[in-house]
């Protein structure tokens, strides 16, 4: 919950010049490779690993680094995540530069076989050819763990992978990341990352049925399958869109986790605790000013939403929740919602308080919230859980009180609504 690169080209001159560099960039990447990789170059490989996250799927809670088993919950059933260390029998120290790329840019693993979306190969195949060998020289670096992959478990007839070729046929686009000649270098750097290893639009674009998302709907938000999270729209000032945001509040948002306009939570705090923060100064910033330049529209529309509650019972909830509010809520947020910046967002005119979906407003409530601990922010304040103090009825009053008062325009929550989401997983 929050308000949760490649320089371009302006002439043929420049054109042909950079060409000849990629050439020669890509000839002393694979010399460098076949002779053992460079320390610089597995630097550079553990830096764009943490900017795909990688981590974050590979690595298991309480299990060794990147080893895999980490199980990903699907609404076709659950996909384990494979070991990458380079151990010859259970990971991939038997893979080549070669095959790395391959698996990355148009996800066939290493004996052709094609991969379950999950992983998030519709970006990954921008990312170039010299990032793919850096990463894979990083991989090879890392101490091999022996440990068998886990056979996913999908239902019938999800199970059959050659399903995949129509799901492909419909979402998958293969091809490197293309600089925009009309763009800043800045611009482009920061597209390069967002849509290829940062593979935003998986969270923040909406999920079919098939579990296909549409281009044209890229980053206009959606429900994050299985976790119960909401990710809001970047392209919809009504929701997250950062149209009106600053360059300075974004980057904080991505590389901090916190800014004058919010914090992150759930499933966005693990992403800025695992990878964003690590991001240098220059890349976090132009992520930020690719991210502000996002067509705004599209996205909920929080002022005309419907409701199933009555406008009696509307006002009874307002009511036992303004109560609830002044005694649980208050000292923190301010008695009007205005909140007590850096460490307390403010609640008064904040678009993530009143989408359409109200899920991570009850999920804040039920679960608390707290923002990621980063070198930027190595101790941030959290709000502590009121699932074991507030019943369903308790929680859907205070959370319609903060989605209507103070000039908000978000719609009231039911009892049932708050009893969905309370066992529902943290992330």
């Amino acid at each position: 919950m929050t308000e949760s690169f490649v320089p371009a080209i302006h002439s043929l001159s420049r054109t042909l010049a950079r060409v000849g560099a990629g050439l020669v960039l890509a000839a002393s990447s694979a010399l460098a490779l076949a002779q053992g990789p460079s320390s610089d170059i597995v630097r550079q490989g553990e830096y764009l690993a943490r900017a795909g996250d990688c981590i974050a799927c590979h690595t298991q809670s309480t299990g060794k680094l990147f080893a895999g088993g980490r199980p990903m919950p699907t609404p076709f059933g659950t996909l384990y995540s494979p070991n990458i260390t380079p151990d010859n029998e259970t990971g991939i120290g038997t893979w080549t530069a070669d095959e790395f790329y391959r698996m990355m840019h148009s996800g066939r693993s290493r004996d052709g076989s094609l991969l379950y979306p999950a992983m998030p190969y519709g970006a990954y195949t921008k990312v170039t050819r010299a990032d793919s060998d850096a990463i894979f020289a990083y991989l090879r670096s890392v101490p091999p763990v022996h440990q068998p992959n886990r056979p996913h478990e999908l239902r019938f007839p999800y199970n059959n992978r050659e399903l995949l070729l129509g799901w492909r046929t419909l979402y998958f686009r293969e091809g490197e990341y293309q600089a925009d000649p009309m763009r800043s270098v800045e611009w482009n750097r920061g597209a390069y990352l967002v849509q290829g290893l940062g593979h935003c639009s998986m969270c923040h674009t909406a999920i079919n049925a098939l579990g296909g998302s549409s281009e044209s709907k890229a980053f206009e938000g959606g429900l994050i399958p299985m976790q119960d999270w909401y990710a809001p729209s970047l392209t919809s000032n009504k929701e997250a869109g950062l149209g009106d945001w600053s360059i300075t509040d974004i980057a904080d948002l991505l590389q901090k986790g916190t800014s004058k306009r919010g914090a992150v939570y759930g499933p966005m705090a693990e992403v800025v605790y695992d990878s964003l923060q690590y991001l240098s100064d220059d890349d976090v910033k132009a992520m930020a000013v690719y991210l502000k330049s996002l067509p705004q529209h599209g996205g909920a529309d929080t002022a005309n939403g419907k409701s199933a509650v009555s406008g009696e019972e509307r006002n009874l909830l307002a009511q036992l929740g303004s109560k609830i509010y002044d005694a649980q809520c208050a000292s923190c947020h301010g008695k009007h919602g205005e909140g007590k910046l850096p460490d307390f967002p403010p609640l008064a005119n904040n678009q993530s308080i009143q989408m359409t979906s109200a899920v991570n407003p009850i999920r804040m409530v039920l679960n608390g919230g707290y923002a990621p601990g980063t070198a930027k922010n190595p101790s941030p304040y959290g709000m502590p859980p009121f699932a074991q103090s507030l019943s369903d009825d308790e929680v859907a009053a205070v959370v319609t009180f903060i989605r209507t008062a103070w000039g908000n325009h978000g719609t009231p929550v039911t009892a049932k609504d708050a009893n969905a989401l309370r066992s529902a997983p943290l992330y």
